[in-house]
């Protein structure tokens, strides 16, 4: 007799697929904290409103520098994560390779900060390496894709003789040059949003100042600290130009190699051989496995479990928010639903909820609503439905509909919808790893996911336990791609949209 589940898992519909996870997430709902503890959130955003229409630019000279740290860890992360990208996706191949890559990627930047910032302190490497290994991972993984898919009949017009790397320059390189530059372009959009978000952590980017000035209550500057980055995200096809890279590294060079933060060797030694040791077993030559095993299920029982299960019900929360925004927002940039004016500000729109980190966006909210999930949900709905939502919308744009075909609300759930509707679940399903990850860090922000009890963790000075935390993370978030790749999969039609797949990875 077959397993019922294989026999669901090779029938899965679109139907049935979006079923379940809205019966999931509404299964969620009641033991999620999704509550408003500020008594009167309108009078803050009342403030907030106010500050746009009067934004305050302050000390220029200290926003030039938070700008100038900004870029230099993003370029300088991006570009290790792109040179130590190159020989992973060469040896992509070997599992072994594809593990740690998964691995390496499941670990949020914010976390390997977090981690650095224990071996040193508030030096430049923090940053650059908190970029540098996911970011290589995840190059790594798209490279080796990238170059999979590639037309591989070139090869065979080569001489027999042919090296293997002369046959990658002059057989692969050209056909998927495009490809590879359109994809590190795009990731280092992302570094920069993370080079953000690194200032949440103590370093002296963007995010170090939006934290402060909310928390002083200037929601003057914070408008002129979000218009500044909004700008430079926008601005970056302008400026991001391969003859002007020399130019830009010298810079961020400087800029790193003239901080005067600095770190002791001494530290990075005992943080490795000592600080992350369990504790039962540290120092002692033949501890206990009775002790270990009591220190391990006392953190499963107290902080690990706890923090899974609400990473878990606010990541299927957020997904599906984010499906229902995506096929509502899809439409502003669709031209069978806007006109050129309309499509114009549909894509300022979108652009501004994908350039928005979640991160950012549930620490603005939370602000106002109050420590719950509600916030984050909000945030995660919004930035990856600005992603999914253009990716759609594009998609929609290339179709052809019927000269008598419907109009308005017929024509969008009776035309385009059920024909974008396959993709649009898949470009969901590869952000899912992605919501969990992020879910993950929102506990910084005191929601009690993981993220939380790491923080706990690190501010305790309890290395051991934060890192074993860290792992459990990283466990549970490949846990979610595989199931992700595995509904992918199994579910009927599912299209392969390699090119655009790249983009929301």
């Amino acid at each position: 007799m077959q397993n019922p589940l294989t026999i669901f898992s090779r029938n899965l519909s679109y139907r049935n697929v979006s079923i379940l996870f809205v019966v999931i997430a509404l299964l969620c709902i009641p033991f999620a904290d999704l509550s408003i503890y500020n008594v009167d959130p309108w009078q803050e955003l009342r403030r907030f409103g106010v500050a746009i229409l009067s934004p305050d630019i302050g000390d220029i000279s200290i926003l030039l520098n938070a700008l100038l740290q900004t870029l230099s860890f993003a370029l300088i992360g991006v570009f290790l994560g792109v040179v130590c990208a190159i020989p992973l996706s060469y040896l992509y191949r070997f599992s072994m390779i594809r593990g740690l890559c998964a691995f390496l990627r499941a670990i949020h930047e914010l976390f390997w900060a977090l981690i650095f910032l224990q071996v040193f302190g508030l030096h430049p490497l923090t940053g650059i390496l908190a970029l540098a290994i996911p970011y290589a991972a995840t190059f790594a993984k798209v490279y080796a894709e990238i170059i999979e898919e590639a037309d591989h009949s070139v090869i065979k017009a080569l001489p027999s003789n042919t090296g293997r790397l002369n046959q990658f320059f002059y057989g692969l390189l050209p056909d998927v040059w495009q490809a590879l530059k359109t994809y590190t372009s795009y990731r280092f959009e992302c570094g920069l949003r993370s080079s953000v978000i690194l200032g949440f952590i103590g370093l002296p980017t963007l995010g170090f100042y939006l934290e402060s000035s909310f928390m002083q209550g200037d929601y003057s500057y914070v408008v002129v600290l979000l218009l500044v980055f909004y700008l430079l995200i926008a601005s970056i096809r302008y400026w991001l130009r391969p003859l002007l890279m020399p130019v830009y590294f010298a810079i961020a060079a400087y800029t790193v190699l003239t901080d005067q933060h600095d770190f002791k060797w001494s530290n990075v030694h005992r943080f490795f051989t000592q600080d992350i040791i369990p504790s039962p077993i540290r120092g002692v030559k033949e501890g206990s496995v009775n002790d270990l095993w009591h220190w391990f299920s006392n953190i499963m029982q107290d902080q690990a479990i706890p923090g899974i299960i609400n990473t878990l019900l606010l990541t299927q929360i957020a997904l599906v928010v984010t499906g229902i925004l995506t096929l509502m927002v899809y439409p502003l940039i669709s031209k069978h639903f806007q006109n050129r004016l309309g499509q114009g500000f549909g894509h300022v729109a979108l652009v501004i909820m994908r350039s928005t980190p979640e991160y950012i966006l549930a620490f603005i909210l939370l602000q106002f609503f109050g420590p719950s999930m509600l916030p984050a949900v909000i945030a995660l709905a919004l930035h990856n439905a600005g992603i999914i939502g253009h990716l759609v919308g594009n998609q929609s744009n290339t179709l052809d509909i019927r000269i008598d075909a419907p109009k308005g609300l017929n024509l969008y759930a009776y035309e385009l919808t059920p024909r974008i509707y396959g993709n649009f679940l898949a470009y969901l399903f590869y952000r899912w790893e992605i919501i969990l990850r992020e879910t993950a860090i929102m506990g910084l922000l005191g929601i009690a996911t993981l993220g939380f009890y790491i923080d706990n963790a690190m501010q305790d000075l309890r290395f051991d336990r934060a890192l074993l935390l860290i792992l459990i993370t990283a466990l549970l978030n490949m846990s979610v791609d595989a199931i992700s790749r595995l509904l992918r999969r199994k579910s009927t039609n599912t299209p392969k949209q390699r090119s655009n797949r790249i983009l929301v990875d």
